[in-house]
Order: structure tokens, then C-alpha cells, then sequence
């Protein structure tokens, strides 16, 4: 079932993590964070809208880069439920997917609820004092690719941060599955 995000309350501060990583290492937000804002995206392995974007994700975090800007997933779907997104399986996705940022398992899914995450894929965009300041999508796309010269919402807002400092006016909200919560 499709989720959007509620609207956001800017100014939050970014919640801090400490989650394993694909590549071996546990990584806290401190080790993620970019000089001039970071990005935080709630994806998973299964769902057909973050396999829509995932090139289209890649390229956002290599666009963002010499901006200061970096971008760090999260995956906290309940594995047990949806076996496709176990950790044993995010490194494969992530290979296939190309992915040039860490890609973290949030397996207790604390980290999601700090965030408050809805869907996948869900972005947070935070300035360089880890404040919330973008809660919207990537682009205009969903589960089929966005129309040619569809604006790239993600890139063009956290380049107006790093460059600005402010938050940007226009923020649609993401859409996509919703977390699968475990349950108690």
C-alpha cells in the first residue's frame, strides 16, 4: 500500500544512529555527515518504487557530493516478514543497484521510528548543523521514470541548502511503501 509522509517539521534535529553497514563497518550519523547537509533515505530491497529510482538515487548522491552534501540509506523493514530485505540481502541489491553511499540495517527499526519514517523511500534533508530542512521527494517520478525534463527535486534543494543555508520553499512529499513495522 502506498504511504506519504506527513507534513514536516523543519528545524528538527537530525536523530543520531549507530547502525551496521553493508561494507562491514558500523556507522554512526557523525561518520555520514556532509560539510554542508546530509541526506537520510528509509529504503529497502523489495519495494518497487526504490527500485525505480535507485539509478536515479545514485546519480542524486553523486550530484550532491562536490557540494558538501553526502547520502546515507537506511533499510528498516521487518526482515522476518519480508525476507528480500535482510541484511544478507541488501549488499547484492546494493551491488546491482550501484550504489556509492553507505546502505545501513536498521534491524531493531528504532532508528526509523526516530525519524519517524514513513515509507520507502522517504527523504530528510538537514543543513550543516543537522537541522531538518527538506522532508520531499526525489523527483517526479514513482514507480515508472519521471517525464523528460522533470526538475531533480532532491538535487536542486540540497544544492540550495549547501549554497544558502536556507530551507527551500518548495517540498513535495515522497510516496512510496510503507515501512513494514514488526509486530509486538
Amino acid at each position: 500500500m502506498a504511504a506519504v509522509p506527513p507534513p514536516p517539521e523543519l528545524g528538527l534535529a537530525a536523530p543520531d544512529f549507530s547502525l551496521p553497514g553493508i561494507d562491514g563497518r558500523t556507522h554512526s550519523l557523525a561518520d555520514v555527515r556532509g560539510e554542508n547537509g546530509t541526506v537520510v533515505v528509509f529504503i529497502c530491497n523489495h519495494c518497487p518504487y526504490v527500485k525505480a529510482i535507485t539509478g536515479r538515487l545514485v546519480a542524486a548522491a553523486e550530484a550532491l557530493k562536490p557540494k558538501g552534501v553526502t547520502l546515507v540509506a537506511i533499510n528498516s523493514n521487518d526482515a522476518a516478514t519480508y525476507p528480500e530485505d535482510s541484511f544478507e540481502a541488501m549488499k547484492p541489491f546494493a551491488e546491482k543497484s550501484g550504489f556509492t553511499f553507505p546502505y545501513l540495517y536498521d534491524e531493531t527499526q528504532q532508528v526509523a521510528r526516530a525519524y519517524d519514517a514513513v515509507c520507502t523511500p522517504d527523504f530528510f534533508g538537514y543543513d550543516k548543523d543537522l537541522r531538518l530542512v527538506y522532508r520531499g521527494r526525489l523527483d517526479e517520478g514513482r514507480k515508472d521514470p519521471p517525464p523528460a525534463g522533470a526538475r531533480p527535486e532532491l538535487v536542486e534543494a540540497m544544492s540550495y541548502v549547501a549554497e544558502t543555508g536556507k530551507v527551500p520553499a518548495d517540498q513535495i512529499p515522497s510516496m512510496g511503501c510503507s515501512i513494514k513495522w514488526k509486530m509486538d
